[in-house]
């Protein structure tokens, strides 16, 4: 049985792992992400792994990192909450320091791996991944790997424009992410409210919205609208057989039936739109990104 030593890079800390090539967690661990040194982060990945390797046979080390992961230069561009991880050779300075194979996937592309490898897709060859949280991210898998596009840019449906409103000669845009999101459903309460968005949290405004708060209702209800228009405009894109919805949101039982409600309004509006999305909750939340990295790393070596 072969192991595996996988990380998931996060804003706040790194999760790490020795996954067998089954998918079995062997042990785990986390440490804080360093704020801005990639020589402590690069020594402190190095550390984990050399303290790792002999003892369960480490045959290779796999990432999920943030931003736009060009997983073939190992190199990740765009912006997050790390810039010190934008610009550094990952295969090649990590290959170099522990003498292992390296294979680095984007973090929400990793979320949807896991649940293609062992989760609510794992029956399915074509799904769309949905990540609702401050924003909204996503993946496109197609043939059980990743979709990526011509820019690196496949997936990225939380910049899909909801509203266009034009006013004396200049226009107004609203994305998903801006309508769609927990964030966005944080924000517009708190606007209503006249407090700062740092007093509230989702969980807070569902918990209003059921002691009978019209403001939390109200927005609550629109929020579920604005998911629902994205999941049809999304499923009449790519059709495909499943939408997978993660984020902590996720985890409420009336989070599909709700959605579902403003999706046979929509359906019902258009007349001749004749799909209904099959949506599922995602089944790995805290593991998704370990397990996806470690299914990447086993595509891309031809090993599943």
């Amino acid at each position: 049985m072969n192991n595996y030593m996988v990380f998931d890079v996060g804003g706040s800390k790194v999760k790490y792992a020795v996954i067998t090539e089954t998918g079995d967690f062997v042990s785990r661990g986390d440490f804080p992400s360093p704020l801005d040194d990639f020589e402590k982060f690069q020594s402190e990945i190095v550390a984990v792994t050399l303290e790792n390797k002999q003892p369960f046979s480490i045959k290779g080390i796999a990432f999920s990192c943030p931003g736009g992961v060009d997983s073939e230069t190992g190199i990740i561009g765009g912006a997050s909450a790390l810039p010190y991880i934008h610009g550094p050779n990952f295969k090649k300075i990590f290959s170099e320091a522990t003498g292992l194979a390296v294979e680095i996937e984007n973090d929400a592309n990793c979320a949807a791996l896991g649940e293609v490898w062992k989760g609510a897709a794992k029956d399915n060859q074509n799904v769309l991944f949905v990540v609702i949280g401050t924003g909204i991210g996503g993946a496109i898998v197609k043939n059980r790997t990743i979709h990526k596009g011509a820019n690196l840019h496949g997936g990225e449906i939380g910049y899909m424009v909801m509203n266009v409103h034009e006013q004396d000669g200049r226009l107004t845009t609203k994305t998903w992410s801006e309508v769609g999101s927990t964030g966005a459903l944080v924000r517009r309460v708190a606007a209503l409210k006249g407090i700062h968005r740092s007093e509230l949290d989702g969980q807070k405004i569902f918990a209003l919205a059921e002691q009978g708060d019209p403001d939390c209702i109200k927005v609550i209800d629109e929020f579920y609208l604005y998911l629902a228009q994205g999941i049809y405009n999304s499923q009449y894109v790519y059709d495909p057989e499943k939408i997978i919805l993660g984020g902590a949101i996720s985890v409420r039982e009336d989070l599909i039936e709700q959605i579902y409600k403003k999706l046979d309004r929509i359906l019902a509006a258009v007349g001749l739109a004749k799909v209904r999305p099959v949506i599922e909750a995602c089944q790995f939340r805290n593991d998704a990104n370990l397990l996806g990295a470690l299914f990447h790393f086993l595509q891309v070596r031809n090993l599943k």
